[in-house]
This record gives structure tokens, C-alpha cells and sequence, in this order.
């Protein structure tokens, strides 16, 4: 069901979306395009979202902004996606123009791997 929201959202953007039914899935179409921007669930067959997240940062050739879209919404783990590399969390239920957004914004912005504060 969010597969097919996400359809419906992103087909009214300019972005071109592909689609993976699990986490293995995920990984090898990562591997094959090497998009500029992923967004991914926690919680997928096979291969976990996380463990997605430090494939993507331990393999990537350019660096490939990241978002977590999950139903997940602990500190926990928000805080250990993000210490694995992601750079955006958005809790389920999420508002469309809202993902929209974040995603625009991540495209818009460089993010800077391996930054301090």
C-alpha cells in the first residue's frame, strides 16, 4: 500500500522513481543505477533498511542521499540511522507534499559526508 502511494506521489514530480518489493531487491537496484537519492523502510524482507543504509555507504562511488520513511519512530532508531549514514527520517503516516519536500531538499542541498559540528 505505501509502494503504491509512493507511485501515485512521485509520478507528479519530475523525479523518475524505481520500486523494490524487498530489501535484497533494494540493494542489487542500488547497486545497478546508483541513484542520487534513496528512500527506504526499516523493515523489509531479506535485507533490513539499516543494513541497506551501510551497504549504500560502504560501497557507494559519489554520495547518494539517503532517507528513512519508516513506521519506526523510537529515538533509537532514528538515532542509529542516522549514525550509519542516513540524512533524512520521516515517520509513517507521512503527508505526500511533505516527502515531496524533503526529497526536493535533499536534492537541492550538498550534504557533506564525514562533517563535524
Amino acid at each position: 500500500m505505501i509502494m503504491k502511494a509512493l507511485r501515485y506521489t512521485f509520478s507528479k514530480t519530475e523525479y523518475v522513481a524505481r520500486y523494490a518489493v524487498d530489501g535484497l531487491q533494494a540493494k542489487q537496484l542500488y547497486d545497478q543505477i546508483q541513484p542520487s537519492i534513496v528512500i527506504s523502510d526499516l523493515i523489509m524482507p531479506f535485507i533490513t533498511g539499516l543494513e541497506l543504509v551501510e551497504h549504500i555507504r560502504s560501497t557507494e562511488h559519489y554520495y547518494t542521499k539517503i532517507m528513512v520513511l519508516s513506521s519506526i519512530g523510537t529515538h533509537a532508531s532514528i538515532h542509529e540511522a542516522f549514525e550509519l549514514g542516513a540524512d533524512d527520517y520521516m515517520v509513517k503516516p507521512f503527508i505526500s507534499s511533505e516527502l515531496v519536500s524533503r526529497v526536493q531538499r535533499l536534492d537541492r542541498y550538498p550534504i557533506y559526508q564525514h562533517s563535524k559540528i
